[in-house]
């Protein structure tokens, strides 16, 4: 059996079993069949048009073919996004995941400009150019946010960094396809198998993005502070910034 693919991804070059992959000649789905029934916005129908070339269904996980158990999820999806956009869409991501009470792993695929030596190559290299475009793959998925009881359910959808797809791998673990989700969620967004708490840790992860972008304001108001005094103000808050991240990062180093 041909198995599915998405550019050079698959269920096999992401390091799940071949009984995991769905067969190509029964892969491939029209860009309607993720859409739902709602009303779809202009610029959300844009976005399915202009920015996803192909949809393919990679592969199936379930209790059969991964040897977990049953818990609220039945199973998970792996969904193969053929772009034609350098940025992942995340409002298209978001109306295919809500059409599916399961969870749905996104596999996304991009071509992007080889880098040269010569910059003004670059600049006019084509396609049919050998070595001038390169494939990348970014993983998504859409998650369920922390909410108090009795409020409406909020979702996220949280996306990887582009990578070589030849780096892209992920691991089949814990006893529920519960804790798999989580799982793959924790290997996704903090590359760590471990799943466990993983609410907390992704809004332990934010506070790092934000401080981070904290981080690099400081550095550019040090650089143009005027005065010693100013200079000594701004790097006593760098200081404290930098200092609680490293904290917050011991929280998510990846457990041994």
């Amino acid at each position: 059996m041909t198995v599915a693919a998405c550019g050079s991804m698959s269920m096999l070059t992401l390091g799940f079993a071949p009984n995991t992959a769905i067969a190509a000649e029964k892969s491939r789905f029209p860009k309607a069949a993720f859409v739902g029934k709602d009303p779809l916005s202009t610029k959300l129908r844009q976005r399915f048009v202009s920015d996803v070339e192909s949809i393919t269904l990679l592969g199936l996980l379930r209790p059969q073919n991964t040897g977990m158990a049953a818990g609220r999820l039945g199973e998970i999806l792996v969904l193969g996004l053929r772009l034609n956009v350098p940025d992942v869409p995340k409002s298209v991501i978001e109306r295919i995941a809500a059409q599916r009470k399961g969870g749905i792993l996104f596999v996304c695929v991009r071509q992007t400009a080889q880098a040269t030596a010569d910059e003004s190559q670059t600049e006019d290299a084509t396609e049919g150019e050998e070595g001038t475009v390169r494939e990348e793959c970014a993983l998504a998925i859409r998650r369920a946010l922390p909410v108090k009881p009795g409020h409406l359910p909020e979702f996220r959808v949280h996306v990887g960094e582009w990578t070589d797809p030849a780096d892209v791998h992920l691991a089949l673990h814990g006893t529920t396809m519960d804790e798999l989700w989580d799982s793959l969620g924790a290997q996704v967004i903090l590359h760590d198998e471990n799943g466990a708490d993983l609410d907390m840790r992704l809004a332990v992860h934010d506070r790092i993005v934000r401080l981070e972008a904290e981080e690099v304001k400081l550095v550019r108001d040090h650089q143009r502070a005027n005065t010693t005094s100013q200079r000594n103000e701004v790097y006593a808050q760098l200081h404290r910034v930098r200092t609680q991240i490293e904290k917050l990062r011991s929280v998510l180093r990846p457990t041994v």
